[in-house]
């Protein structure tokens, strides 16, 4: 199993993959790809009912991408090459063969919302916050999250939180749809206060409600449109604002 990323199955019949990378807040490097890439193969030939995606520690589901992989200092071309590797772990996970629920046991941002956003379900513990901040630095989403937001939460919402990259409390993104639900601290590890619905379910019946789900979102065309854009987005990585950004943030740690 990779070091940055751990899978393993649950006795009661589901996969778990943990993001983990605390000290850099689950940042995703090239080898924590690699690692999740290798945790999905392993986690789909399993006769699991449900998969769960879920950070290590308490603070950050996942911070996005790792900059010192995804510098400013690479061409349109050799980024569009690094950032379509992460957009087929999304859409490994949009099409995974049962259900996938993103358990944010802490904040997301940038790619952190776009892997939570390629699960199913989203369920999030209290006082958590959420941004789509991507186009703060320059550029948009890179993983093609954004082409999926679009098919999770109603397309006025989807553009404003793009285009505004504000960051929102989980109390407002379960108003908003794109949490499903929201988990005081308390029943966090309550496996069935949070997970009962799932649980109660069989194998055979969560392959076809996932069947089902897939055909409804016109799967044999989403993995073109998350192309797509993992391209607009390569095209913007060498303009001065994605530039100036990046190393903003090189200079501020």
């Amino acid at each position: 199993m990779g070091e940055t990323v751990h899978y393993y199955r649950n006795r009661d019949g589901y996969g778990i993959i943990i993001l983990d990378r605390i000290k850099k807040h689950n940042a995703i490097s090239r080898q924590m790809a690699e690692d999740f890439r290798n945790s999905l193969k392993i986690a789909s030939q399993d006769q699991i009912k449900f998969l769960i995606v879920t950070g290590a520690g308490e603070k950050m589901f996942c911070s996005g991408g790792d900059l010192s992989d995804l510098h400013g200092d690479l061409s349109p071309n050799d980024a569009f090459e690094r950032l379509v590797e992460i957009k087929e772990i999304l859409y490994s996970l949009v099409t995974f063969p049962v259900p996938t629920i993103c358990l944010l046991n802490g904040n997301a941002l940038g790619g952190g919302c776009e892997v939570a956003t390629a699960c199913d379900f989203r369920i999030a513990k209290e006082s958590t916050m959420f941004g789509f901040v991507q186009t703060k630095l320059g550029i948009i989403p890179g993983w093609g999250g954004g082409e999926l937001l679009y098919k999770k939460v109603h397309s006025s919402f989807a553009i404003q939180w793009l285009l505004e990259a504000e960051t929102y409390s989980a109390s407002y993104l379960l108003q908003q749809g794109w949490l499903h639900n929201v988990v005081s601290k308390d029943k966090w590890n309550d496996q069935m206060d949070v997970l009962g619905p799932f649980l109660s379910k069989s194998y055979e019946q969560m392959r076809v409600l996932k069947d089902q789900y897939k055909e409804n979102l016109d799967i044999n065309l989403l993995s073109e449109q998350m192309e797509k854009e993992v391209r607009r987005c390569a095209n913007l990585w060498d303009s001065d604002e994605h530039i100036q950004a990046v190393r903003h943030f090189f200079n501020r740690k």
